[in-house]
């Protein structure tokens, strides 16, 4: 069995749009699914603590998924998880004033999704990331909210969770 972790980003919440269409898919296809809520914990390392704290109980293959700052915050702790996998959406990488924050390269399979028209944070960021670890990159038609890309979103999840089991 796997469990999905969802990390929302700093403006959202733990059951937005995405995470609850999101989670749909994953139920949908045999997994656990649930979301830390982070609401009014600002410091990205505070989240990774709490990420950390709450998954520690899974005793299941654990997949993380985040969103923005949530993208940071499961990439921060995927591997002190042991995470399968790793699935970030508009990551906060190299974000001016935080770059020392932004993570190492997990060793476990990650998939970076990203809008070319994000305007709070550039396509530019995650394209260099995924050179770093060689991370698979679907660059799609959308926005840092991603909202319109939802569907497309599922797909590539879907396609993702499939290739940790082959």
């Amino acid at each position: 069995m796997t469990t999905v972790l969802f990390s929302h980003g700093q403006e959202s919440g733990p059951w937005g749009t995405k995470i609850r269409a999101m989670a749909e898919r994953v139920q949908s296809l045999g997994c656990t699914a649930d979301s830390i809520d982070y609401q009014g914990i600002a410091d990205p390392t505070e989240r990774v603590h709490k990420l950390e704290a709450c998954a520690r109980d899974v005793d299941d293959r654990l997949v993380l998924v985040g969103s923005s700052m949530g993208g940071h915050v499961a990439t921060a702790a995927a591997e002190t998880l042991g995470a399968a996998g790793l699935f970030v959406l508009a990551p906060a990488y190299f974000m001016p004033g935080y770059e020392h924050l932004t993570p190492e390269p997990p060793s476990m399979p990650m998939s970076i999704v990203h809008g070319w028209h994000d305007d709070v944070v550039p396509v530019e960021n995650s394209i260099r990331y995924a050179a770093r670890c060689s991370a698979t990159l679907h660059i799609v038609d959308g926005d840092h909210r991603l909202t319109g890309n939802i569907a497309e979103i599922n797909d590539y999840l879907e396609l993702f969770l499939g290739r940790l089991n082959d």
